[in-house]
């Protein structure tokens, strides 16, 4: 029996210390992970390392960001802002250089337009002005006789209305003639052209031509059309649960697909009454200033800036992703290690907010940080990202 119950006791005790071990063992290997997890967010580099990166370090700042909505749209222009180019009477194209795209000046040439019914305009006006000199003559003579009693009222009368009815041909003719681009001040000179020249009435870029040098241009036909740089706007399409934010006077922020990075600003000036089929409302952008780049019926990517907050930014750059995560990377300083010196960081997780214009609202996770205190990489934290996940070199320490 004695033998029986020693037997038990050893092989009790046997279990009992192969199941301790186990248990140390898996404490020893979570220690171990945990430990691998640590140093795997903590970068150490030398002064060598260093000058190898372009890592620059500074502060967060405190700054006042834009709540934004995300909308899609296009440069459009007004009808008020699409000029068509006509000629009163018509006429054959005789000259023109523009082409669609072609940016001009107000007051620029664009064509030359010619045909001989200007030489009949232009003549007859120059004998009406020369028929109103000696009308003009004649009845302040008939009136002086009048007032002296020398010539009869009727006389008069008949002299005043002559000359009244030639002054207003004069002023009719002027009209016509400033119509069609006739400069008068060269026409009194004697300077008469079967031609005229078109000016540009705005600044702005030629939208299409519609004619061709040669071709006769009735005066119901368009020659070209000219957009007024000044009355190009942002279109945006708005869903209807995002209108109820949306208010004249915000700013839009937007972007062309050639340059998605290039950020442009506008205003909104006005927002559609209607919700259409799709359950969306038109936005329509002033832009802020004038953008030589610009055609009506680009499509743009557009943000909508629909309240403001204050924060802590950071530089884009500076904020690094892995593992569908956002993280910084904090100096911790420099420590001596057989006689070298290496600079640490460690990564910390962050949560984004807002972004504008290269900066991004941050905030810490899971920990308070005093970002007043606290040095972050700015630029270059692609480099320490890689250094600290990389799996080739045994941990996070850039050894």
């Amino acid at each position: 029996m004695k033998n029986i119950i020693s037997k038990l006791a050893l092989a009790f005790l046997f279990i009992s210390m192969v199941s301790c071990g186990e248990t140390s063992s898996e404490e020893k290997t979570e220690e171990n992970a945990e430990q691998h997890s640590e140093d795997e967010n903590h970068i150490e580099l030398t002064n060598e390392q260093l000058k190898n990166t372009n890592i620059e370090i500074g502060k967060a700042e405190m700054r006042s960001l834009g709540s934004e909505i995300s909308v899609n749209g296009m440069i459009d222009v007004p009808p008020q802002g699409n000029i068509s180019i006509n000629i009163p009477y018509g006429g054959f194209l005789k000259y023109t250089e523009m082409l669609p795209g072609t940016k001009v000046k107000k007051g620029q040439l664009l064509a030359v337009v010619e045909n001989p019914m200007f030489i009949d305009i232009q003549q007859k006006y120059l004998e009406t002005l020369a028929e109103g000199e000696y009308l003009k003559t004649d009845f302040e003579r008939q009136e002086i006789l009048y007032k002296e009693e020398v010539s009869s009222a009727k006389v008069f009368q008949q002299a005043k209305s002559e000359y009244s009815t030639n002054k207003a041909q004069i002023n009719a003719m002027e009209a016509k003639l400033q119509l069609i681009g006739v400069n008068l001040k060269s026409l009194k000179a004697g300077k008469v052209s079967s031609a005229v020249n078109i000016y540009s009435p705005v600044t702005g870029q030629v939208r299409e031509v519609f004619s061709n040098i040669g071709k006769f241009v009735g005066p119901e036909d368009i020659i070209m059309d000219v957009t007024d740089a000044k009355d190009l706007h942002v279109e945006l399409t708005v869903y209807e649960s995002d209108i109820t934010k949306v208010k004249t006077g915000q700013k839009i922020r937007f972007s062309v697909a050639n340059e998605p990075e290039n950020w442009k600003e506008a205003e909104v000036y006005l927002i559609g009454s209607g919700v259409r089929d799709d359950r969306s409302i038109t936005v329509h952008g002033h832009l802020l200033k004038e953008y030589e780049d610009l055609w009506p019926g680009m499509f743009v990517n557009a943000r909508i800036e629909t309240g403001t907050s204050d924060s802590y930014t950071l530089p884009e750059n500076a904020v690094v992703r892995f593992n569908a995560k956002n993280y910084i990377f904090i100096s911790k300083g420099t420590k001596q290690e057989d006689g070298v010196e290496k600079h640490n960081f460690e990564m910390l997780e962050v949560k984004t907010g807002s972004s504008e214009a290269g900066v991004i609202q941050i905030n810490p996770v899971g920990q308070e940080l005093d970002f007043k205190k606290v040095s972050i990489v700015l630029k270059d934290a692609n480099t320490l990202l890689a250094t600290a996940k990389n799996s080739d070199d045994g941990g996070g320490h850039g050894h």
